[in-house]
């Protein structure tokens, strides 16, 4: 009966370190469509204050990141293109 009860803990522990196991190396970073319109503009208020060029200010910043959004959102490409081979995404 006691080696029955060793075999049951001991699937019980390795069950239980299997799901520490996973909680820990989850992947919890935050997706692109789960950041708001009101913190994108946020977002770009932040960016142009840490970069600290006076060429970039937030509305530059904000329309980067939306068209960063706008690719993340394609399919992923089947070749790489030379950008300056591509014309101008529409809006």
């Amino acid at each position: 009966m006691g080696s029955d009860f060793n075999w049951w803990l001991a699937v019980v522990g390795l069950a239980v370190g299997v799901a520490l196991t996973w909680l820990v190396m989850a992947d919890s970073t935050r997706r692109d469509d789960e950041i708001s319109n009101e913190e994108t503009a946020a977002e770009a208020a932040w960016i142009a204050r840490t970069v600290d060029d006076p060429l970039i200010d937030a509305e530059v910043a904000r329309r980067v990141l939306e068209a960063h959004r706008r690719y993340t959102g394609f399919p992923p490409p089947d070749a790489l293109v030379d950008p300056a081979e591509l014309r101008a995404a529409d809006r």
